[in-house]
Parts: structure tokens; C-alpha cells; sequence
């Protein structure tokens, strides 16, 4: 029997076949929801969940794990770069492999990345598998004997999740979550796990951003301070139970692709699209970056504009906010630094 359910945000109508369009919206360029949907995830998890053993590894598993750890440590610039398609799944996203290769381009031809110092993580041939253990393996990776003057770079472009905190651990009581490959059998990628991760360790002189294209993102990193563009303040998002969530000296900076309450979506619907399918926050970031002077309050600014102009164009995001209420990119931090800085990794 099929199920149906409407997500809470979006209004979107979900059912068995992974069809997420809108009702009202039969263009081809239809923007794809990533899907943060709270009631559909948690149904899908908890039904599905049943791996008898997640710690028995096959030995694909194994050499693909241990091929990670001997990742040559570079000094300087590294990155991660992640993206998550769901393949033959039922919430298949269609525009997060085109997202990783753009990234890495970007990094290479505009920051000065060495190619052997990105390394990516999708669904597709000669790489290794988005999963759950492999994320949180290249994570480790990203941070180790991290030293002064590296630029270090973690993007990732899948479902984003949001889900009630009971400890009194964040500021509007709600967790920020990334979804692997395997979720349904290896659980998801809490955001107080990714501060402990990648944003305790970071020395003197190390810095660290991560540019995160999903749902409910927006804090994703768990840091101190978010930025306000309306207001052009700094806001306090210390946890109220007093945690401390900071760095060992270095700075972590991240510019996700909307509010934690919002949703993100994947689209073709930018004019230099065409028919590829990528992630909004992903296609308007790489665009503010073709100015090489940007802030980081421009490129915020740039990022806004670029999704409100598709939106007012016609090009079929309207039907797929909630009461209109756009994806507005984030910028936290671990601590509170000039806004008006050049944007550089």
C-alpha cells in the first residue's frame, strides 16, 4: 500500500514512487524539495531501521575505510567535499554529484586548491560512498594534525534534518542533522557530533570552513556567534546549558543554505541551468564568487538575491515556499569577526 504524507513546511505531497513535485506545479523545471521532512524521515528511519549488526563491515567496507585513513595529510588547503544522491532510494536527489564536481572545480581554479588535497565523497564510480562511517572517517581526517596557516574546506550537499533537544542544548531546542547514504541503517550525523569533530580540534591559525547545501542547516556546526544580514548583527547562539562548543584556538566558520526551520531545494530553474538539476544555495554561491572582491557580507547579500530574483522571475520556486518564505542563507561562527572581510579559503 502506498503512503502519502504532506510535508509541514513545504506542503509537498510525498508518496511511495519518491515523487516530491507540487501539486499545483507541472513545469518541467520544477524545483525538488531536499526534503527535510521531518514526518517522512522518521517514519522511513524507524521502520527501517533494522541491521542486525552495524558494526560487522563487508570487505568492501573495510579497504574503503582503511583507504581514507591513508589519505596523505596535506599541509595548507585540504577539503572534503560530500555529496549524497539516495540512489534507488525514494528521495533521490538529482543535483548533488553535479554540486561536488562545481565545488571542486571551484576550489581549484579560484582558491588555489592542490588537486590532491580534495577529496570527495559520492555515488559515483572511483569514489568512495557517502556512509556514515566514511563522513565521519574523512572528517577525521580533514582536522588531523591541523597546524597554523592551514585553510581547511568541508561542503555537503544531501537531506538535512531537524529534530527535538532534550538537553537544553541549543538555543531554539532543536538539533541540526546530516543524512548519509546509509541513514536508515547507520543513523544520521548529529551536529553535535560534527562540532566535536571538526570544529574543537582547530589550533592557533587554522581555518575552517564548511559550506553545507540541506535542510534545517543553518547551525549545523553548533558555533557561537550567527550574523543577522537584516539587522547586520551578531547574535549569541551559546548553548544554554553552557557546553562549550569552541575551537582549541582556531576559527570555524559556516555558510549554510538556510535557517534552521527552513528548507533548501534543488533546482534547474537558475537561466544558466538548463536542464541540470543542483542545489540553489550551491548555484548562487559559486556565482557571488565570480566577483573576487567579495565579503563575506556581499556574498551573503549576493546569495539572497540571487534566490529571491529566481523566485520573482517566474522560475517555479514560489509554489515550493511555504507561505513564501524563502531559503535565507546563514553565516555562523565561532567567534564574531568583521563581516566586511574578503571572502577567502
Amino acid at each position: 500500500m502506498s503512503e502519502r504524507m504532506s510535508c509541514p513546511d513545504c506542503q509537498e505531497f510525498v508518496s511511495d514512487n519518491g515523487d516530491t513535485r507540487s501539486q499545483s506545479n507541472k513545469c518541467e523545471k520544477f524545483v525538488s524539495c531536499r526534503k527535510g521532512m521531518h514526518i517522512f524521515f522518521d517514519r522511513m528511519f524507524h521502520r527501517r531501521n533494522t541491521n542486525p549488526n552495524p558494526n560487522v563491515l563487508s570487505s568492501y567496507e573495510k579497504s574503503t575505510l582503511e583507504s581514507i585513513r591513508n589519505w596523505e595529510t596535506v599541509k595548507g588547503k585540504r577539503a572534503v567535499l560530500c555529496g549524497v544522491t539516495y540512489n534507488k532510494q525514494k528521495y533521490k536527489l538529482k543535483g548533488t554529484s553535479y554540486d561536488v564536481i562545481c565545488m571542486r572545480e571551484l576550489l581549484i581554479s579560484r582558491f588555489g586548491f592542490p588537486i590532491s588535497s580534495i577529496h570527495i565523497l559520492a555515488e559515483m564510480d572511483s569514489y568512495p560512498h557517502p556512509t556514515k562511517r566514511n563522513i565521519e572517517e574523512a572528517l577525521r581526517w580533514l582536522v588531523k594534525d591541523n597546524q597554523h596557516g592551514d585553510s581547511l574546506v568541508f561542503y555537503f550537499s544531501g537531506h538535512g534534518l531537524w529534530k527535538p533537544d532534550f538537553f537544553e542544548d541549543e538555543v531554539d531546542g532543536f538539533n541540526e542533522l546530516i543524512c548519509p547514504v546509509d541513514f536508515r541503517t547507520a543513523g544520521l550525523i548529529v551536529d553535535n557530533d560534527i562540532n566535536d569533530t571538526i570544529v574543537r580540534p582547530l589550533k592557533s591559525g587554522v581555518k575552517l570552513h564548511a559550506i553545507i547545501d540541506a535542510c534545517h542547516s543553518g547551525t549545523i556546526l553548533d558555533l557561537s556567534d550567527v550574523y543577522n544580514l537584516k539587522e547586520k548583527v551578531w547574535l549569541d547562539n551559546r548553548s544554554p546549558s553552557g557546553v562549550c562548543k569552541g575551537t582549541s584556538g582556531g576559527h570555524a566558520i559556516s555558510i549554510s543554505a538556510c535557517e534552521d526551520s527552513q528548507l533548501a531545494v534543488d533546482t534547474s530553474a537558475f537561466p544558466e541551468s538548463g536542464k541540470q538539476m543542483e542545489g540553489a544555495m550551491t548555484y548562487t554561491f559559486r556565482k557571488a564568487l565570480e566577483n573576487p572582491c567579495v565579503t563575506y557580507a556581499g556574498l551573503l547579500a549576493s546569495m539572497h538575491k540571487g534566490i529571491l530574483a529566481a523566485q520573482t522571475q517566474g522560475f517555479s520556486l514560489r509554489g515550493m515556499f511555504h507561505r513564501e518564505r524563502l531559503q535565507e542563507p546563514l553565516l555562523s561562527s565561532s567567534k564574531v569577526f568583521d563581516v566586511n572581510e574578503p571572502f577567502v579559503l
